[in-house]
C-alpha cells in the first residue's frame, strides 16, 4: 500500500487484484470547519468487464457522496435507492448494503457539529435513512455541487474549493455548539455504560442530552453509547485480518452471546456470516484511513482541533 501525505491530503491505494483495483485521497476539512466534518474523500473504483463490487457500509454519520460513473445500488433499513448520483445517508446505527461498479466518488462525512450548523432537521427524522439529494428539501442545497463533483474531468484543486466555498456559505452558528462537542468528546473518549454516567460527564441534564442527541445525532444517548461499543469492536476486527470475534470484542461486553446479539442488530447479520463475506472496498479502506487519517472509522473520529493534522 503506497501513500503520499503533504500536509494538505493524504492517498492512499485501498485495494488491488486483477478484478478491482481503487485509490482513496483524505483531503483534511479546512481550518474554519473545525469539529464539523470527517474528511473531503475521493473514491477512485475501477471494475474489470462493466462489472459490480458489493459491500456493507457500517454504522456511521451522515454523508453526502456524488458519483461520477457507475450509480450504486443501495439499501438500508428497509430504504432502497438506485441510479442517483447525489446520495445522502442520514446518521445511520445500521449497515448499509450497497453495489457499484467503475465510479469516481466524492464523500463528505457530516459531524453532529456540521448537522448543527449546515442541517435545518433533525437528525433523529433522518436516521438510518437513503435518498437521493437532490430530491429532498433539506439537503437540495447541496445539490448544486453535483455537475462539478460528478464530472470524472474536472480539476481535483476546483472540486475540493467548491466543497470549502459550498460549506462557508451554508454555514451558520448553532446555540448548541459547545453542548454538541462535550457529548461527542465524551462518546469518542468515554466508557459510558449509563446515561447518567454520560450526561455528568457532559455538564448537563439527562433531558438536555437526550434532546442534543436527538436532534443533532440522530439517536437516543443509550443508542449512541451502543454504537460506539460496537464500532471499536468491528474496526478492530477489521483491521486485524484473521483476527477471531473474541480478540476484538470490546471488554465492555459482558460475553460473546451478547456482542452477537449486538452485532447482528447493527449488521443485520450474525458475525460468522459477516466474516464469511468479501468485503473488496471496505475492508482496505478502513486500513488505508487508519493509516493516512489515524481513525479507521467515522463514528471513531473525535472532533479535531485546529491544529490536528494528518502525520
Amino acid at each position: 500500500m503506497g501513500e503520499h501525505i503533504d500536509g494538505r491530503v493524504a492517498s492512499a491505494a485501498v485495494e488491488g487484484n486483477r478484478s478491482h483495483s481503487a485509490q482513496a485521497v483524505f483531503h483534511p476539512a479546512p481550518s474554519q470547519f473545525e469539529g464539523c466534518f470527517t474528511t473531503f474523500y475521493q473514491l477512485k473504483l475501477e471494475v474489470e468487464n462493466d462489472g459490480l463490487l458489493e459491500d456493507y457500509l457500517q454504522p456511521e454519520w451522515a454523508n453526502l457522496r456524488f458519483f461520477a460513473g457507475s450509480h450504486p445500488s443501495s439499501q438500508i433499513a428497509g430504504h432502497s435507492l438506485s441510479g442517483a448520483r447525489f446520495v445522502v445517508t442520514g446518521p445511520s446505527s445500521l449497515a448499509c448494503k450497497f453495489s457499484v461498479g467503475t465510479s469516481r466518488l466524492w464523500g463528505i462525512g457530516i459531524l453532529p457539529l456540521g448537522w448543527a450548523r449546515l442541517i435545518d432537521a433533525e437528525a433523529y427524522d433522518y436516521r438510518n435513512a437513503l435518498f437521493d439529494g437532490g430530491q429532498d428539501k433539506v439537503f437540495a442545497q447541496f445539490d448544486g455541487l453535483s455537475d462539478l463533483l460528478c464530472n470524472p474531468d474536472a480539476d481535483v484543486e476546483e472540486q475540493v474549493l467548491a466543497i470549502s466555498q459550498t460549506m462557508e456559505r451554508l454555514m451558520r452558528p448553532s446555540r448548541d455548539e459547545d453542548k454538541i462537542v462535550r457529548v461527542h468528546d465524551a462518546l469518542v473518549n468515554g466508557d459510558h455504560l449509563a446515561v447518567a454516567s454520560l450526561a455528568d460527564d457532559c455538564a448537563m441534564s439527562v433531558r438536555t442530552l437526550e434532546r442534543v442527541c436527538r436532534r443533532y445525532f440522530g439517536f437516543t444517548p443509550k443508542r449512541l453509547m451502543r454504537r460506539q461499543r460496537f464500532t471499536r469492536s468491528l474496526t478492530s476486527y477489521m483491521l486485524h485480518q484473521g483476527a477471531l470475534w473474541t480478540e476484538a470484542m470490546d471488554e465492555e461486553y459482558h460475553d460473546q452471546a451478547q456482542f452477537t446479539r449486538e452485532f447482528t442488530e447493527f449488521m443485520t447479520m450474525t458475525p460468522s456470516k459477516y466474516a464469511s463475506l468479501a468485503h473488496p472496498v471496505l475492508a482496505s479502506f478502513m486500513e488505508a484511513r487508519e493509516k493516512v487519517w489515524g481513525s479507521a472509522a467515522q463514528a471513531l473520529d473525535r472532533p479535531r482541533k485546529a491544529d490536528d493534522h494528518v502525520e
